[in-house]
């Protein structure tokens, strides 16, 4: 079959990929063809059951343990990339916690591990990434609809993404001459099955109902759009955040 987003033989590294979102879009570049670090911190069971998922695809699944919140866990991670595959075409930063807590009563250690997760893989691996990337490669970071709007509970990660959406637009531009494209993608509530079950369901009903697509977003519609913006036509894309919610945010 025809690789018709250009990822085959393209090596992607995606952090936080073995379950929810970050193993969609490790599904769907593996699918592609393309060889895909799977990134992941705790569970063992979680990445050999995403690697036994990703078995039959036509791309390469590796898994590589470690919390890309610590500098030197994250650097780790990239030398095992540069050592093993030489370079790195597609970065994609999708690692996130929820702690939830009140912006008036916050647990600072807790907020700041938020703040950590999200943005110490570019601040503090940026100078590896850009050696490792090759050119025309891809820099993508998720993000969410709480960067700009205020969810109860959500200050924390909502802080976070909004710090890392600013940040992908600096490196954007300090990074389009060298050929690297970075852009982010925001999304709302995922419907990610089973996995969301913890979300309360007249929430889930509310928010898929105000959606004008009909539904909630899955995790594999947010995976179709990293790949697009992978893809070689989307070159000349760069410091963009592309919303994925089927419509939601464009609801009063």
């Amino acid at each position: 079959m025809t690789d018709r987003l250009g990822l085959d033989g393209r090596t992607v590294f995606v952090t936080g990929a073995s379950r929810g979102l970050g193993r969609a879009i490790a599904r769907k570049m593996c699918a592609s063809g393309g060889t895909v670090y799977l990134n992941y911190s705790r569970s063992e069971v979680a990445a050999k059951d995403a690697l036994n998922e990703l078995e039959p695809l036509p791309g390469n699944a590796i898994a590589v343990k470690g919390d890309v919140s610590e500098p030197d866990e994250f650097r780790r991670l990239l030398d095992q990339v540069r050592d093993r595959s030489g370079r790195l075409d597609v970065f994609v930063h999708n690692a996130a916690t929820f702690r939830p807590m009140s912006a008036i009563s916050p647990d600072p250690a807790a907020f700041l591990a938020e703040q950590a997760l999200a943005l110490n893989p570019l601040l503090h691996g940026i100078g590896q990434l850009t050696e490792l990337v090759a050119a025309d490669g891809r820099i993508v970071v998720i993000s969410s609809n709480g960067a700009a709007k205020v969810i109860p509970g959500y200050v924390a990660v909502g802080v976070a993404k909004a710090a890392l959406e600013n940040l992908a637009r600096y490196l954007a531009a300090e990074l389009a001459g060298r050929g690297i494209a970075v852009n982010v993608i925001a999304t709302a509530l995922l419907d990610k099955g089973d996995e969301g079950s913890k979300v309360d369901e007249d929430l889930r009903r509310m928010l898929a109902a105000r959606t004008p697509a009909g539904r909630l977003t899955r995790p594999s519609d947010v995976a179709d759009a990293v790949a697009l913006l992978c893809a070689p036509e989307a070159h000349w894309i760069h410091g963009q955040v592309l919303t994925v919610d089927g419509g939601l945010g464009l609801r009063a």
